[in-house]
């Protein structure tokens, strides 16, 4: 007897994303982590919309303006996510000189920026014209893509830099940021693996029938895939990170009413019996 499974792979993957999302967004807002990381949250709030808008509109809306809206949302990410790398590298390094930060900055720019040039294939130079919609349309996935790529570059040497030399400034040991930064880094090496391996095979594999096309589809469908669990894993990550506070955080205990100091109170029982006048405990106490 062979058990059927209803839902697919994507789907099953799909669900458990969009619902770690939820839960990071609830312990984000909740544990008063957001108005410390205002950009994290609004990039992971902004994926669990895109999520959600291509399972809604998916199929009920004409394939060009549903191309338009997945490709606006994507450029927005990919601005939010430059912000959210700006937002992590302040927070892990807001201690170091002006100066520095700013070489540090411009810096990993150009290392990451040189590699971007070097990475995967770019448009031919008459391709890049606005002179139709279409043409637009073009260039705004060119730039969303090249910016996501831009992003894990500049992610993955933050993370590098903030494992080697946090722990002398605001990003140490169990620390939030360093937790933030690291699980960041491990997504975008994790993308950046299978877009290397993937652009490899496809320079140098040349299918020679359907079903060997179909084949490498398949394998560039389960790369993906894999770098999804990595996402998963990273967002259960975050979520047990930040529930739990910092090492060192000093939680207030809460007082239930006001303190009374023992010495007050017996003097004025001493002063009250000498007058022979009855202590008012209820006005002592402060009407409790």
């Amino acid at each position: 007897m062979h058990l059927s499974f209803p839902f697919s792979v994507s789907q099953v993957l799909w669900t458990l994303t969009f619902a770690a999302q939820l839960v990071l967004l609830v312990v984000l807002l909740g544990r008063n982590r957001a108005t410390r990381f205002p950009w994290f949250t609004a990039s992971i709030a902004l994926y669990a919309v895109r999520l959600l808008t291509e399972v809604l509109l998916a199929g009920r809306m004409a394939p060009p303006i549903l191309a338009r809206v997945f490709i606006t949302m994507a450029d927005v990410a990919a601005v939010v996510g430059l912000l959210v790398v700006l937002e992590m590298a302040r927070q892990a390094f807001g201690g170091v000189r002006r100066r520095t930060w700013i070489i540090g900055a411009l810096a990993m720019v150009v290392i990451a920026g040189g590699v971007l040039v070097l990475w995967g294939p770019w448009p031919a130079r008459k391709d890049l014209v606005f002179n139709s919609q279409m043409a637009v349309l073009r260039m705004m996935q060119l730039a969303a893509q090249k910016g996501d790529l831009l992003i894990d570059l500049l992610t993955v040497e933050l993370g590098l830099l903030v494992v080697l030399f946090g722990r002398h400034f605001k990003a140490g040991w169990r620390t939030h940021t360093q937790r933030i930064v690291i699980g960041l880094s491990t997504v975008a090496a994790s993308w950046l693996t299978i877009a290397g391996v993937w652009q490899i095979i496809v320079s140098t594999v040349h299918p020679h029938s359907q079903a060997e096309y179909e084949r490498i589809l398949g394998l560039g469908a389960k790369m993906v895939n894999a770098n999804k669990v990595v996402y998963i894993a990273v967002l259960v990550w975050w979520i047990a990170c930040l529930w739990m506070d910092e090492p060192g955080t000093v939680v207030a205990a809460e007082v239930p009413g006001p303190l009374r100091i023992p010495e007050t109170e017996a003097a004025e029982a001493m002063l009250a019996e000498e007058n022979n006048a009855p202590v008012d405990h209820h006005q002592t106490n402060g009407g409790a």
